[in-house]
């Protein structure tokens, strides 16, 4: 395979890969050398891609197992949550801070969730993939997918729930 004929395959998922090692490995840095470290393997067996029914999926099914290798290692200590989609000058400050703070509440119940949980959340609701494709990423078949997502969701919904309503009687 050619260097060219290589880019146009992996450059369309590399940001879908690097989203997931980010929910995975929350550093920025870290999901920015997991990415790379994809790359060069995917590179290195670029021969052995044909092979493959779905690149992406296993590019994603590499990223994942190589993210929860790095957590197993210890590697992973620089863990931060970043958020900036709120950024509109027509809101308050007070809502602004309101709107982050909820923000910063989901990314803990999140993190809070199996890692199963986590990555179907990140596949399914950040990166867009429909069951089939998750399915082969992760390994579970669809319905337990589906499962698995309405169950993380379910416990999303109820703590933000529980935390918006405290003190009202």
């Amino acid at each position: 395979m050619q260097e060219s004929a290589f880019l146009n395959l992996v450059m369309p998922f590399k940001d879908k890969v690097f989203r997931l090692a980010k929910r995975l490995l929350v550093s920025t840095d870290e999901a920015e050398d997991a990415t790379q470290e994809l790359i060069l393997k995917l590179w290195k067996n670029k021969d052995k891609l044909s092979e493959y029914k779905n690149v992406e999926a296993f590019a994603m099914t590499m990223t994942k197992n190589y993210c929860f290798d790095q957590l197993k290692s210890k590697r992973a200590n620089n863990l931060t949550l970043v958020h900036s989609n709120y950024t509109s000058n027509d809101i308050s400050l007070e809502r602004m801070v309101e709107l982050s703070d909820s923000v910063d509440y989901v990314h803990q119940i999140i993190e809070g969730l199996t890692e199963q949980q986590k990555l179907i959340i990140q596949l399914r609701d950040i990166e867009d993939y429909d069951f089939d494709e998750i399915a082969e990423i992760v390994g579970i078949k669809p319905t337990a997918i589906r499962v698995a997502l309405s169950r993380a969701r379910k416990t999303v919904r109820e703590q933000l729930i529980k935390k918006h309503q405290y003190g009202i009687s």
